[in-house]
């Protein structure tokens, strides 16, 4: 079994059973490739008929995602799409923890960094606007994030470790095993999540999802420093270094992203940097000798 040593044993063993699946081998490149026709033909109408939201669409594309969660997706698919939904705010919460004192916790359901990411069912995910609201935490913690106060903290938040996903409810995950026919593994239900929100999508809210990505770039330049003093810790993270547009102050072009990285750079990116944080604490800087 091939094993990528820079990410975590989990993804690892996801990975292995989904080379084996038909799916990933027959369906795939089927998705990736109409995907490409879709995207052509869809933006240039949506930017003259659908600029604007009708007010539909994020309760379609949670119906979409809820209902192929339900019924399509493998139990490894499910699984690693809630810890991804559980495990991202906590790490936001994570490097943004010390300093960040004028944001209590809120109560609002999977939505903002502060919100309850329980996830008892089906019906919550879709009443509560899961998709959506998900792809707003990558801007709102550009937006909380100050560089300054993060150095200022970084032996404190090296201390600390973020919170635990095992405490928050999964058992939305029951209704995958009672009802879902195991049809798509993880790869192929992240790209049609990305058609779904391309489909149904108005242009702002489908250019917002396709650019919500910058907060990779910035976890992993926290990482990065919470990590200077560990040379294996650095050699694993260089491995989730992203294409430059995903870098830089400009939104990407709706036409050059690529569905298939986000499973990648997104999601397992999430899942290496949470396994490490929780299991490989990072060293704090020596303390100077006095001569």
């Amino acid at each position: 079994m091939n094993q990528f040593p820079y990410i975590t044993d989990y993804v690892n063993e996801i990975f292995a059973r989904e080379r084996n699946r038909w799916d990933f081998n027959y369906i795939r490149p089927l998705i990736v490739f109409s995907y490409f026709f879709q995207r052509t033909i869809s933006f240039p109408l949506k930017f003259i008929f659908h600029r604007f939201p009708f007010g539909c669409e994020a309760y379609l594309i949670d119906w979409w995602m809820t209902f192929g969660l339900k019924y399509v997706a493998t139990q490894d698919a499910a699984e690693l799409l809630m810890r991804h939904v559980q495990i991202e705010p906590l790490l936001y919460r994570h490097i943004l923890g010390p300093y960040d004192e004028g944001y209590a916790q809120g109560d609002k359901r999977l939505n903002g960094i502060d919100g309850d990411f329980n996830l008892e069912s089906i019906d919550v995910a879709l009443r509560n606007q899961l998709t959506v609201g998900h792809d707003l935490l990558s801007y709102e913690v550009v937006d909380r994030f100050d560089r300054d106060q993060f150095l200022a903290s970084l032996a404190k938040i090296r201390a600390a470790r973020p919170a635990d996903h095992q405490l928050l409810s999964k058992k939305v995950l029951e209704e995958n095993k009672k009802h879902s026919f195991q049809l798509l593994g993880p790869t192929n239900i992240v790209l049609l999540i990305v058609t779904t929100i391309t489909l149904f999508g108005d242009l702002r809210t489908t250019i917002t999802a396709l650019n919500s990505f910058g907060s990779d770039s910035l976890l992993l330049w926290c990482m990065k420093q919470l990590y200077a003093n560990d040379r294996q810790a650095q050699i694993d993270l260089d491995f989730f270094m992203q294409e430059v547009s995903n870098r830089g102050h400009y939104n990407s072009s709706a036409f050059f992203s690529n569905p298939s990285q986000y499973l990648y750079y997104h999601i397992v990116f999430d899942e290496v940097c949470y396994d490490m944080l929780m299991n490989r604490p990072p060293a704090q800087d020596p303390v100077p000798v006095e001569s």
